[in-house]
């Protein structure tokens, strides 16, 4: 055996030909180094060999011989954190965290130098939660954490719970455990966006060596099902199989292929022969809506609409009396690309067996009590004998409210007795996973001169892909609040969710209503130019305010409510910001042109179906707590918020309470953590879990020292009654005698639903030869109620704004004339790094909700709304050319700018 250094431990250990140091070491059990790309694309594998950063899938495993290898868990030799590590803490620069061991490994190795030019030297280096602004706070020494004081949780900007552990390695995502006797899963994918599988012969495959199994079409459970994770879930179509006879797009999994290891599951999958029947494929919504379009799924009634999966529509007073009164009107098409969520860790689940004979899933999932409702539809089983679970999930944002992975690890093990494991490439990500919805939009829109909406008329196609998850509900909030979001007495709309042989649509930040803002955002800016009216005062006159019906083309009663109204204050803030500058100018030279934009975006907290969650909350004999709660951690902060609302309530600590979450055995009911939903629904019940407690505690103490409960306060981990102070400890010593059990249990459900509103600024310069763009100015005001932690909100706010800027100018899917992806790659479908990122300046409007628990709404979501056309409309101020597409890539524009 060859001996390996790693951590200051010696290893012997031999590496398979071919193997990179990444799954070496993974094979040795040191989990802190992680895989977002296994290309170096993203930096989240790197170590130091020899003290020199390496992104280790790059490295073959052998050269590591002889050499000392250190990853994020040898940082730290004498048991104090390294500086780097303690500067990561105290500037809390992670979310998820999946990304942050590679990052603190490579700004570990960084000379001052490198560090005054970061956007070069973290150029190997993704983060797709944080925005990079709190890493460059980490790596400028900046501390944004506040101390943890009894009685002041709320409002205050604590660290992560779980921080210690992300920033040493230890915390633990869905791949980072040892299994015995572990199964390996690898799919094949249809090379074809439309065909019939006529044979697939797998003799070849199972002799393999290493090969166990080989699933396809004819081995599995013969039932319709929504990959979509919701509570109610006929909201979605049932159109999907485990394994299916007919492939609808380039990318669906055709057979399954299960071995000792992983790559001879890979090499089964390539010995696979598949005899395909090619049919017909149409991508665009608009042609497959046409009589002469194939059609991709039956139907017991073949109609000319045969492949519109949804069509919604309404109409509220008269559009064309509307627009007959309009003294100007604006009418274009809008159209936005289709992007992935890019989660550095990639989907997976590992299934098995337990000693209590029932089935356990862990997995990376945002809804993990749904998926065990659906596994078990699919199975044919009872949910009582699945436990699903998550432990950290590295990112989300709605691409992991889908049932990918877990459903075939399940039948795997269930058929072989074995734990399986199925991890995700990055290539299956872009091709096989879902991905925002491709919308096009028609916009006409009229006013009369002093700036009056008179008409607003929406129609919407959207590409919901081979399959229809998320279609309808994507649709719906397509044509809700952006359109709600303006007081307007004509207001009219038609949207149609269409199937065709892309890549399926799924739940993407935004959801739907990203796509529809862009397009009303920009035409309310062009109509505000061609009536000569500022943009700001455009806004402030049609915007919705209190009092007015909350509707967009449809006059049914709705539970959306004004909690708080703050839209006012972001337009001022925002305004005020880019007035008074940030001392950047434009480049020099008359070719740059410098322009300003703005748009505003109105969220309605939750989905209009329904969310529940529920909460428990019980006092420990040493007078701490334990919080349980279903929501999902995943970047999104809640498990932090979550306990600051309970420490809030209870007057103590937040240090004080112990979180578990998102676990069908051992945590209540939650339907899933999207929708922005983690503070309203799951903080709600913690909430009401909380006073709960509260209550039992101050009325056992009344009790037990004969103190009127009006005379008896809780204060931190005691009880003032009168002129005495009893500890909790001794409240909980003396309730034990009597089986009283400091437990609590509360639900909670979304209505109704409060309002949130998001404003972004953008100044720009734009080449106009080159069609190079440089933001000059990015302002963030966002009206979110109380910020339970500022600094999470912030953090929040900066994810999502970078994510509007990466949708606006860099992203974008490509895919051939048979709908295959042809850049599937991190480095050619490139998501935003440090040099992309602009630094946005965040402001909060000072509201406080009276429907959000403690005064708080949602904020995670709606900041990636308003960006994409807030840059369209600075491009138009600078150009005078309205870019009605996205991306705003140089090419694109280079077009449109020569022309003029």
């Amino acid at each position: 055996m060859t001996q390996y250094s790693v951590n200051g431990r010696s290893y012997a250990a031999e590496p398979t030909p071919g193997q990179c140091l990444r799954t070496f070491l993974r094979d040795l059990d040191v989990f802190g180094v992680k895989k977002g790309c296994d290309a170096g694309d993203c930096g989240a594998c790197t170590v130091h060999i020899d003290g020199k950063p390496f992104h280790s899938c790059l490295v073959p495993a052998f050269r590591a011989e002889g050499r000392e290898v250190t990853t994020i868990e040898g940082l730290a030799r004498s048991g104090e954190p390294h500086p780097m590590q303690a500067a990561f803490r105290e500037a809390q620069a992670f979310q998820c965290g999946f990304c942050t061991a590679g990052m603190i490994m490579t700004a570990v190795t960084l000379s001052e130098a490198q560090k005054s030019d970061l956007p070069h030297a973290l150029k190997g280096n993704l983060c797709r939660c944080t925005g990079y602004r709190s890493i460059h706070d980490a790596l400028q020494g900046r501390c944004n954490i506040e101390a943890d004081l009894p009685g002041r949780a709320l409002g205050a900007s604590l660290p992560n719970p779980f921080t210690d552990a992300i920033v040493t390695g230890s915390a633990r995502y869905t791949m980072d455990v040892a299994v015995e006797a572990l199964l390996h899963l690898k799919v094949l994918r249809s090379p074809h966006a439309h065909a019939r599988i006529v044979s697939i012969e797998r003799g070849a495959a199972l002799a393999v060596p290493g090969v166990v199994a080989v699933y396809t079409w004819e081995d599995v459970p013969r039932r319709l099902f929504s990959s979509a994770l919701h509570e109610d879930h006929l909201v979605d179509p049932d159109d999907i199989m485990l394994l299916d006879n007919v492939a609808r797009f380039v990318g669906q999994r055709v057979a399954a292929v299960v071995a000792e290891t992983e790559a001879a599951a890979e090499a089964g999958c390539r010995a696979l022969r598949v005899d395909y029947e090619v049919r017909p494929a149409v991508f665009d919504p608009v042609a497959a809506v046409q009589p002469d379009a194939p059609v991709l799924h039956d139907r017991d009634q073949v109609t000319a609409s045969s492949n519109i999966f949804c069509t919604l529509q309404g109409e509220i007073g008269d559009v064309a009396a509307g627009f007959a009164e309009a003294d100007a009107v604006h009418e274009e098409t809008y159209s936005t690309t289709r992007v992935q969520h890019v989660h550095l860790e990639t989907h997976g689940s590992i299934a098995w067996r337990g000693e209590d004979a029932r089935w356990h899933i862990r997995t990376s999932s945002q809804a993990p009590f749904a998926a065990r409702q659906k596994l078990a539809y699919i199975m044919g089983i009872p949910p009582r004998d699945l436990h699903v679970f998550t432990e950290r999930v590295g990112g989300g944002f709605g691409g992991k409210q889908e049932l990918v992975s877990e459903d075939l690890v399940l039948f795997a093990t269930m058929k072989l007795g074995r734990p399986v494991k199925w991890e995700w490439t990055r290539e299956e990500e872009f091709i096989g996973a879902t991905t925002r919805h491709q919308m096009t939009t028609r916009v006409k829109i009229g006013a009369r001169r002093d700036g009056t909406l008179t008409g607003l008329d929406v129609e919407v196609f959207s590409n919901t892909g081979a399959y229809g998850g998320h279609g309808g509900e994507t649709l719906a909030a397509a044509m809700a609040s952006p359109i709600a979001a303006y007081r307007c007495a004509n207001k009219k709309g038609i949207g149609h969710a269409v199937y065709t042989n892309m890549t399926p649509g799924g739940g993407f930040r935004g959801y739907g209503a990203s796509q529809t803002t862009f397009a009303v955002e920009c035409a309310i800016d062009a109509l505000a130019r061609q009536l000569g009216i500022d943009p700001f005062e455009m806004r402030r006159k049609n915007v919705v305010r209190p009092g007015d019906n909350i509707e967009s083309i449809w006059k049914e009663p709705n539970d959306a409510s004004f909690g708080s109204y703050g839209i006012g204050e972001c337009l001022d803030i925002v305004e005020r910001e880019l007035r008074k500058g940030n001392g950047v100018a434009k480049p020099d030279g008359a070719a740059w042109a410098e322009g300003q934009g703005v748009a505003l975006a109105m969220l309605e907290c939750g989905p209009p179906t329904e969310h529940r969650s529920g909460s428990e909350l019980r006092l420990l004999p040493d007078g701490t707590y334990h919080l349980a709660c279903g929501s999902t951690e995943m970047g999104n902060g809640i498990t932090t918020a979550h306990k600051q609302i309970a420490a809030s309530v209870l007057g103590t600590r937040a240090d004080d309470i112990a979180i578990i979450n998102a676990d069908t055995d051992r945590t209540p009911y939650d339907t899933g953590t999207f929708a922005s939903t983690g503070v309203v629904v799951g903080g709600k019940a913690v909430h009401l879990a909380a006073q709960a407690m509260a209550e039992d505690i101050l009325d056992f103490a009344s009790r037990h020292s004969g103190v009127p409960i009006d005379q008896c306060r809780l204060d931190n981990d005691g009880v003032v009654c009168g002129n005495q102070r009893i500890p909790l400890t001794e409240l909980h010593a003396e309730g034990a005698k009597l089986d009283h059990r400091f437990s609590v249990s509360r639900r909670a459900y979304l209505s109704p639903r409060t309002i949130a509103f998001n404003v972004q600024g953008v100044r720009l310069a734009v080449h106009r030869v080159t069609g190079e763009i440089r933001v000059l100015h990015s302002v963030h005001a966002a009206d979110i109620g109380r910020p339970i932690n500022p600094m999470q909100c912030r953090g929040q706010l900066d994810g999502a704004v970078a994510m509007g800027y990466g949708w606006a100018l860099v992203e974008t899917m490509v895919h051939d004339s048979r709908g295959r992806m042809v850049n599937p790659q991190l480095r050619n479908c490139r998501i935003p790094t440090f040099a992309d990122t602009p630094r946005t300046e965040i402001f909060f409007a000072d509201t406080t909700d009276r429907i959000g628990p403690l005064g708080a709404k949602s904020q995670g979501e709606c900041g990636i709304n308003p960006v994409a056309p807030a840059v369209s409309n600075a491009l138009a101020d600078a150009t005078g050319v309205r870019f009605a597409h996205l991306p705003f890539t140089p090419d694109r524009l280079f077009e449109k700018l020569a022309a003029t």
